[in-house]
C-alpha cells in the first residue's frame, strides 16, 4: 500500500469550527481540495474559505455532499482558478446545481434587504460553468484524478447523511487518506446508515468530523425514539384545531420529516390534515424521486404531489388560507432565519395559543429559532427585517432531535475500526474537538489544525 510518502494538509475552512469546510491535501507538488463550502454564520467574503492560502490552482476538488457549508463556494473557487474539475456522486451533482442556483438568489435578496454590497459572490452563469466541470461518480467506483505526473485515485463511500452524501477515499502514491465528511451511523427514514470501510483497507490518515464531540452520549437523543414524540406533538395540535409548523433544512430534513408525518397519518397515529412543503424543499424532493436506488432499501418515498405547496407567505391572503384549518407545515429555514417562510409563519402562529412550533434540527445560538425556543410568554421577537416585534402568546414550542451526524461514541468506533496512523479532527467547535483529541484518538498521532494551519502527515 504505502511507500511512506508524507502529505501536507492545509485547512482553508472547517478547522476548529463548523462551516466553510475546505481542506487542501498536497503530495509531490499536486493538490486536491476536499469540499469547498461557505460559512452559514458569516456574510460576504468572510463566509468563504481562505482561498488566498492557495499558491496555485488545485488539480481537482472532491465534493462530499450538497449542503452549502460543503459546496457553497465552488463557483467562487472557479472564478479564482478557472478550469478546476470537481467530482461528486451522481445525485450530489444534481443537488449541488440546485443548491448553488438557490444561493445566488439568496445572496441577491440579502444584497437588497441588508445592503451587503459584496453579494452575490457569484452569478448564475458561474454556477453553470462550475456544473459543466463537475463529474458524477457512483459509490465504490475508483476513478482517476487529473494529477499529471503521478497516479492519484479517489473513491466515494456511502456516508448516510443525506441523498448522495459520501466519505472520500483518496490514494496518493505512498499515502492513503480517508475523509469522513458528515456521517450518520443511524438508519433514517429515507437514508441507510454510514457504510464502514472494509478492514482490509489500510489508512494512513483519517480526517474525521467532530460535530457532536462535546455532546455526552447519555444525553444524546436517539433518532428512532424522537419520531413518536414528534408524532404525538403534531397530533395534539391538530386535535386542538391548530397548525403545526416544523422548520426544516431544505436538503435532507424536509424529505425525512414529510415522510415521517405521512407514515404516521397512514397508520392513524396523526389525524388526516394537509401537509405543506416549501419551495426549495420541494425542488430537492424532486431530485430524491429521481434517485430511489440511493435511498435505504426500506425507504417509502411518498409522491411529492401528496404534499401541498405553501405558496407566497408574504401575501396576507395566502397566510390566511394556510392557517384557517388544521395542517402541518414543513418550511425552510430550519433555524428560522428572519424573513424566511418558517419565520413569517411562526410570526402568525405565536399570536395565538392553539398552534405548535416544533424544531427538528440544529439551532445556532444567534438565530431567531434558538431565541424563539428559549423565549418566554410575553417576550417580543422580530421575525423579519422592517417588521414590528410580535409578543409571544404560544406555549407549545419544542425541539426534537433528528441529527444526521454521528454521536461521539460512534466516531470513536470509526477510529477504532479504521486504526489509522494519523487522525485529524475537523468540523467541530473547540470543545468538541478537544474532547475527541482527549478521548477518541485511540493512540494515533492526532491533530486539530485550525484555519491557516498546514500540517505534515507521515505514512
Amino acid at each position: 500500500m504505502s511507500n511512506g510518502n508524507p502529505i501536507n494538509f492545509c485547512v482553508l475552512g472547517g478547522g476548529g469550527e463548523i462551516g466553510a469546510s475546505c481542506f487542501e491535501v498536497s503530495c509531490n507538488g499536486h493538490s486536491i481540495l476536499l469540499d469547498s463550502g461557505t460559512h452559514p454564520k458569516k456574510e460576504g467574503l468572510e463566509s468563504l474559505p481562505a482561498f488566498s492560502l492557495l499558491s496555485r490552482a488545485p488539480d481537482a476538488a472532491l465534493i462530499s455532499h450538497a449542503h452549502v457549508d460543503h459546496c457553497g463556494s465552488l463557483p467562487y473557487l472557479l472564478r479564482q482558478f478557472p478550469g478546476v474539475r470537481s467530482f461528486a456522486t451522481v445525485p450530489t451533482v444534481r443537488l449541488v446545481d440546485r443548491m448553488l442556483h438557490n444561493s445566488v438568489s439568496v445572496m441577491n435578496t440579502l444584497r437588497k434587504e441588508r445592503g451587503i454590497e459584496e453579494y452575490p459572490l457569484y452569478e448564475h452563469e458561474d454556477v453553470s460553468y462550475a456544473m459543466r466541470l463537475m463529474r458524477g461518480q457512483g459509490y465504490q467506483e475508483w476513478f482517476d484524478l487529473p494529477t499529471r505526473g503521478i497516479e492519484t485515485k479517489a473513491c466515494f463511500n456511502h456516508a448516510g447523511h443525506v441523498l448522495g452524501s459520501a466519505s472520500v477515499l483518496l490514494k496518493f502514491p505512498g499515502h492513503t487518506l480517508f475523509y469522513t465528511s458528515d456521517i450518520c451511523e443511524t438508519d433514517q427514514e429515507l437514508m441507510s446508515r454510514y457504510c464502514p470501510l472494509d478492514r482490509s483497507v489500510e489508512i494512513d490518515t483519517l480526517v474525521i468530523e467532530s460535530t457532536h464531540g462535546a455532546v455526552d452520549d447519555e444525553h444524546a437523543r436517539v433518532y428512532e425514539a424522537e419520531i413518536p414524540k414528534l408524532a404525538d406533538a403534531v397530533a395534539g395540535v391538530l386535535r386542538g384545531g391548530g397548525v403545526a409548523l416544523i422548520p426544516c433544512f431544505a436538503l435532507g430534513r424536509t424529505q425525512e420529516i414529510t415522510n415521517i408525518i405521512a407514515r404516521h397519518q397512514e397508520a392513524g397515529l396523526i389525524p388526516r390534515a394537509p401537509i405543506y412543503a416549501s419551495g426549495l424543499g420541494r425542488a430537492i424532493y424532486e431530485i430524491y424521486e429521481k434517485f430511489p436506488e440511493y435511498l435505504s432499501p426500506n425507504a417509502e418515498l411518498r409522491p411529492l404531489n401528496d404534499f401541498k405547496r405553501i405558496g407566497n407567505v408574504w401575501n396576507h391572503e395566502t397566510m390566511e388560507k394556510l392557517l384557517h384549518e388544521p395542517g402541518i407545515i414543513v418550511a425552510t429555514s430550519g433555524m428560522m432565519l428572519e424573513n424566511t417562510p418558517s419565520a413569517l409563519i411562526a410570526e402568525a402562529l405565536t399570536r395565538a395559543n392553539h398552534h405548535g412550533i416544533f424544531f427538528v434540527g440544529y439551532l445556532d445560538h444567534e438565530t431567531l429559532g434558538y431565541k424563539l425556543l428559549h423565549s418566554q410568554i410575553g417576550d417580543k421577537l422580530r421575525y423579519g427585517l422592517g417588521r414590528q416585534p410580535v409578543e409571544r402568546k404560544l406555549e407549545n414550542i419544542k425541539r426534537f432531535h433528528f441529527s444526521a451526524h454521528a454521536p461521539r461514541k460512534a466516531l470513536q468506533q470509526v477510529i477504532h475500526h479504521i486504526r489509522p496512523k494519523n487522525v485529524v479532527f475537523v468540523h467541530g467547535d473547540a470543545e468538541a474537538i478537544r474532547w475527541m483529541q482527549d478521548n477518541a484518538a485511540n493512540g494515533c498521532a492526532n491533530f486539530a489544525p485550525t484555519i491557516g494551519q498546514t500540517i505534515t502527515l507521515e505514512a
